[in-house]
């Protein structure tokens, strides 16, 4: 081992505070959540310290080391393949059996290990004692206290793992799991067997090997078959033989016997080294968990925290909002002071300011959402709301679990569709997916802020929480006719883990919020500039229009005349002329504007487009957007950026385009029918490109991308058509 390098890889229960520790040893900000399952792929961090390179590796949450949901199988496989020079097994310490069970089967790969007992506050203040000295005994490993959101500990975890890292005694045999006298002796000689007819070329130790094939282990018989050619079948064979003894002795399959015996030996384990105080204590995550998961309360609760949060985000996002849009207001003023007028000069503030500036705008929405989302996480709530809608995913044949990806979807849908795989089912990971982009993503929200805000003004964050509503109601309802046809099966039995209350520490809160908003600010320097340039060259282009009249003479003609007016007029009718013949002018240029861009080949792609969009109540400029919007959701709002523009310096660009969504004969009806397209249609590039990657199908990412698309139409027709019935505009 080269010395000078380390690599240390943190295991654990899914919310034991691995992550939180991973962010202190490194310092990148990686997301922490107070509820299972948010670490669903391996994380890596380097740092120098102790004059060494330290390659800390944060591994999926998981329960056990037997593959059955995908954080399981990547967890074991990191650990067996590439062999880490140490393990730190992050256990709850106010939850030490359940988090032992973890641990003994990590102590059985023989492995270099650590236990770091963390949330320490937490179990004393529930009157558990752990006598870690005499577990370090016990189990013949080091064991540390650790209080990971304090950061207390992390430093002598840290330097113990380099003690134990660059140490050259020999694993102790001591400590294995001693199981009972017929499954050792079982387990001896099926090991036997195996190193006399393997020639070396086991792909893990013996030992371990013995007791995952005797568990009928899956990946261990198929990497068995790979490695060891001719011989595999017979070992498997040899396997089966061991198996139906053991059967035959216990009236019971190996797998569960073996587990029955770890749990003994943890049981053990437990009662020597954990003492708990008689007095009763107030457990104050139950109580509160008698309103907030009340079958009565529970709901209308639930509501009106998602409701706050978007009340929350447009009202108080407003006054930021007005800040960054005045900023951006002066900057194209000076910009459009001095440069000349030219082509250059249009792309710059037509296509890059217009376009960006639109969008960037709704960064404090943005912040003030993720911090919400942030607060659910970090408290313990997100783990209710999942509970509270396990019965409602029970009626389409998912349980609670598969409600955490579809919440995360609120913020954006690539990670929602990548935590899907905490899921063990495959019929539910796809269910799943097809319907977590239902979910609003924050991608969204410039849209319906802008719309609702034009449209709604009074009831802005009233109508944005109803469209969320919708996202999660037609979720369920799809996800109830896929199970039904395409996706039968059965319930998955599920229990859902529900974390102790925490106080949120704002550094976390912070890290999320600041994540986010880098990967907004990024997709502003990105693909929404490329965006917004493409859509401005597409609505600049062709140069050589044919109007259907002369609108620069008529201009010049009617600037002429009121010139000639106003010096004949006493004083007090020239103003009044004045502002007769500017509005004049202001129309003959508006409609100038009109024509150009209808012409222009952006009007041209929206004309072609409009008789399929037409009867939803969106007219060409709407369908252009929703067409960029494939790209990129932020890129709806900054395509009606562009093409809505009037190269007025004097207006906020978000007043400007509020103005002149109204003058363009927009409704409030078709305003909702708009926002309710945006909200089901084809998720983003990105989310796509996740979908099929997550799926291993392009049959499911075709059926995604139509199925949405044709769910958003219709439902947009019939909230158009249907609201004309009734008089509604």
């Amino acid at each position: 081992m080269d010395r000078e390098k380390i690599r240390i890889a943190l295991a654990g229960n899914p919310n034991s505070g691995k992550t939180t520790i991973f962010n202190n040893i490194t310092g990148t900000r990686q997301k922490v959540g107070n509820w299972p399952g948010v670490t669903v792929e391996k994380k890596e961090g380097t740092i120098y310290k102790y004059g060494r390179e330290l390659k800390i590796i944060d591994l999926p949450g998981t329960y056990s080391l037997t593959p059955f949901s995908i954080e399981e199988i990547v967890a074991r496989d990191f650990i067996l393949e590439e062999h880490p020079d140490v393990v730190i097994d992050i256990i709850d310490a106010s939850n030490l059996e359940r988090s032992l069970y973890l641990a003994t089967q990590i102590r059985e790969l023989d492995c270099k290990v650590i236990f770091a007992l963390n949330m320490h506050d937490i179990a004393r203040s529930r009157g558990i004692k752990i006598d870690a000295e005499k577990l370090t005994q016990l189990l013949n490993l080091p064991v540390l206290f650790t209080v990971g959101n304090r950061n207390e500990g992390v430093e002598d975890l840290l330097q113990k793992a380099i003690e134990v890292a660059e140490s050259d005694n020999q694993i102790p045999q001591t400590r294995r799991v001693k199981y009972s006298k017929d499954i050792e002796k079982c387990i001896h000689n099926f090991k036997e067997f195996l190193e006399s007819n393997a020639d070396g070329n086991l792909p893990y130790n013996a030992r371990w090997t013995a007791i995952k094939l005797l568990e009928d282990d899956k990946i261990v018989k198929r990497r068995i078959l790979q490695k060891l050619g001719v011989n595999g079948p017979k070992i498997l064979e040899e396997a089966k033989t061991h198996r139906s003894h053991i059967m035959s002795f216990f009236d019971e399959e190996p797998e569960i016997i073996l587990t029955d015996e770890r749990y003994g030996f943890i049981a053990g384990i437990v009662k020597e080294v954990m003492t708990t105080s008689r007095h009763r204590r107030v457990d104050i995550s139950r109580n509160v968990d008698l309103v907030l998961t009340n079958r009565f309360l529970g709901f209308p609760i639930f509501f009106f925290f998602i409701w706050a949060m978007f009340q929350l985000t447009f009202s108080v996002g407003a006054y930021p909002m007005e800040w960054i849009d005045s900023g951006i207001n002066a900057f194209s003023g000076f910009l459009a002071g001095l440069l000349p007028p030219n082509l250059f000069r249009d792309l710059l503030l037509d296509g890059i300011v217009a376009g960006v500036g639109s969008v960037i705008i709704f960064l404090p929405n943005i912040l003030i959402l993720f911090f919400c989302i942030a607060l659910f996480e970090d408290t313990g709530y997100m783990s209710r709301a999942a509970f509270l809608m396990d019965k409602v995913m029970h009626l389409i044949g998912l349980h609670g679990k598969s409600f955490i990806p579809m919440l995360m979807g609120f913020g954006c849908s690539v990670p929602a569709i990548m935590a899907t795989r905490t899921l063990e089912n495959e019929k539910d990971r796809i269910l799943t997916i097809l319907i977590t982009p239902f979910m609003s993503c924050s991608a969204r929200l410039p849209i319906y802020i802008i719309l609702a805000g034009t449209f709604f003004p009074e009831n802005a964050g009233t109508v944005i929480f109803s469209i969320y509503i919708a996202g999660i109601v037609l979720a369920v309802i799809t996800g109830k006719l896929f199970r039904t046809t395409l996706l039968r099966g059965t319930d998955a039995p599920f229990v859902m883990e529900l974390p102790p209350y925490r106080i949120p520490m704002v550094k976390s809160l912070l890290i999320h919020m600041w994540d986010r908003s880098k990967m907004f600010l990024k997709k502003m320097g990105g693909i929404i500039l490329v965006g917004s340039v493409v859509v401005w060259g597409l609505s600049a282009f062709p140069r050589n229009i044919e109007y259907s009249q002369n609108y620069a003479q008529k201009i010049h003609q009617e600037k002429k005349a009121m010139e000639t007016l106003i010096e004949a007029a006493p004083n007090e009718e020239a103003a009044e002329l004045k502002h007769k013949h500017q509005a004049i002018i202001e129309k003959l240029e508006h409609e100038q504007q009109i024509e150009t861009t209808e012409k222009s080949y952006m009007g041209r792609i929206g004309k072609t487009l409009a008789p399929v969009f037409e009867p939803a109540g969106i007219d060409w400029r709407g369908s252009v957007a929703l067409l960029t919007g494939f790209v990129a959701k932020e890129i709806v709002v900054s395509t009606l950026g562009v093409l809505y523009a009037t190269g007025d310096t004097n207006e906020n660009d978000a007043e400007v385009l509020k103005n002149a969504l109204k003058k363009s004969g927009m409704t409030p009806l078709m305003a909702l029918s708009l926002m309710f397209f945006v909200l089901l249609y084809v998720p983003c590039l990105a989310t796509v490109a996740t979908i099929r990657r997550e799926t291993g199908s392009w049959q499911w990412t075709v059926f995604s991308i139509v199925y949405s698309t044709s769910l958003a139409w219709l439902m947009a027709f019939v909230i158009y058509q249907g609201g004309g019935l009734f008089g509604l505009v």
